[in-house]
């Protein structure tokens, strides 16, 4: 069994922790779905799934990163990304 480097980044384990947080089946946070306009994610919603993703990922997300957080493809490919250059 390969271990875990902590640089590698589960996407469906991503869509669990989403949908968790936004209390929606896991099957609606499809690749493309929209936080805001497809779940219905409001700023109070966003800043939960923010401070979770830093949490779980011991990752810190900068302002201006918060925008890319649209869908779960586009949070995917910023954590990726973020966890691949610790």
């Amino acid at each position: 069994m390969p271990e875990e480097t902590g640089t590698t980044l589960d996407k469906e384990a991503l869509r669990a922790l989403i949908a968790e947080v936004l209390d929606v089946d896991v099957a609606d946070v499809t690749d493309d779905a929209h936080f805001t306009r497809d779940l219905g994610v409001d700023s109070l919603m966003a800043l939960e799934i923010t401070v979770r993703l830093e949490q779980e990922f011991s990752v810190k997300l900068a302002e201006e990163e918060l925008t890319q957080l649209t869908t779960l493809k586009e949070t995917y490919a910023l954590l990726d990304g973020k966890l691949r250059a610790a």
